[in-house]
């Protein structure tokens, strides 16, 4: 901390520009310390809002060019998002979610939340927010995340400079402390998900051909789509029920000898796979998850779809 004071001193408002940026753009580089740095360190309304606008610009320029990403990359840009999450299988339908419920207001709040910022810019491109009204509300965002940092070294000077005192006294204890009780997150959570992907291996994966055989052959079973989002917003395949990975059963209205195929969009088919295994706990033992979820379907049966109809239109 004593060395970032020393480099706010040398070189300003740009090391603002330059930390907000990084971390922005998707480096685990924190920049909030820098800010809460910097409006101890600089006095005046002019070192004030020479970093605050400095810290805005950064994020626009972060956060759009995410947007822009997103707009044209949307699902492979989420699910390479997501790869890095402890929570994998989860990770895009728990991002889609919230982003359904609360739109484009996220973005007053997601640079408080560490790793959703590019996640909620990325959905806003995704889902096709207006560039204007993405930029509104993701300047009033970045305006009011990098004004809360320095207003607090404005306000905290005095507790800044001793908690500056307290590191570098003993900040290499505090930190290989805290580096312990990361490594130990980490190794729980992994070893949790470990247990669940290995505890759902016996729920059976139909995959997408074998689906398509069923249908053609007159097996029809009931698919289940556990993906969020509206029913006519989001591509399903069709005459999929839509419902929560967590619903209750009783209010899926299924027959005891229901054929069930449930997909979700995520990793190991985690999801499908959960709602599988409890409708097969409660009597329905044809539940299925299905193979590759949603995109495996989009890959393999639309196509053959679109060429059925192709040759329909024209007799052949």
């Amino acid at each position: 901390m004593q060395n970032l004071q020393t480099l706010l001193h040398s070189y300003g408002s740009w090391l603002v520009f330059l930390n907000v940026l990084i971390e922005q753009a998707g480096l685990p580089i924190p920049s909030y310390p820098t800010l809460v740095a910097s409006g101890a360190v600089f006095s005046g309304p002019a070192g004030w809002g020479s970093a605050w606008l400095l810290a805005i610009l950064a994020c626009w320029l972060a956060d759009s060019a995410w947007y822009w990403a997103g707009g044209r990359h949307g699902g492979s840009l989420l699910r390479m998002i997501c790869k890095v999450s402890l929570s994998r299988d989860s990770c895009i339908r728990q991002t889609q979610s919230r982003f359904l419920r609360v739109g484009v207001f996220a973005l007053l709040i997601s640079k408080f939340l560490p790793g959703a910022g590019a996640l909620t810019n990325v959905m806003n491109g995704y889902a096709g927010t207006p560039y204007r009204r993405f930029v509104a509300f993701e300047l009033l965002g970045a305006l009011i995340w990098s004004g809360s940092g320095l207003l607090l070294g404005a306000l905290f000077s005095d507790t800044v400079g001793r908690v500056v005192g307290l590191i570098g006294r003993y900040g290499k204890w505090g930190l290989l402390l805290l580096a312990l009780v990361l490594v130990l997150y980490v190794a729980v959570r992994a070893l949790r998900r470990w247990a669940l992907v290995r505890g759902l291996r016996v729920v059976p994966r139909l995959s997408v051909g074998e689906l398509l055989q069923w249908q053609a052959s007159g097996r029809v079973p009931v698919v289940i789509d556990v993906r969020p989002g509206p029913v006519d917003s989001v591509p399903r395949i069709p005459g999929a029920l839509v419902t929560e990975v967590n619903a209750p059963i009783p209010d899926l209205g299924l027959r005891d000898d229901s054929l069930i195929v449930v997909y979700c969009a995520c990793p190991n088919e985690i999801s499908a796979a959960s709602l599988a295994a409890r409708l097969r706990a409660a009597g329905y033992g044809d539940a299925w998850a299905l193979l590759g979820g949603y995109e495996a379907w989009e890959r393999e049966a639309r196509p053959a779809r679109d060429v059925a109809a192709i040759q329909q239109a024209a007799g052949v």
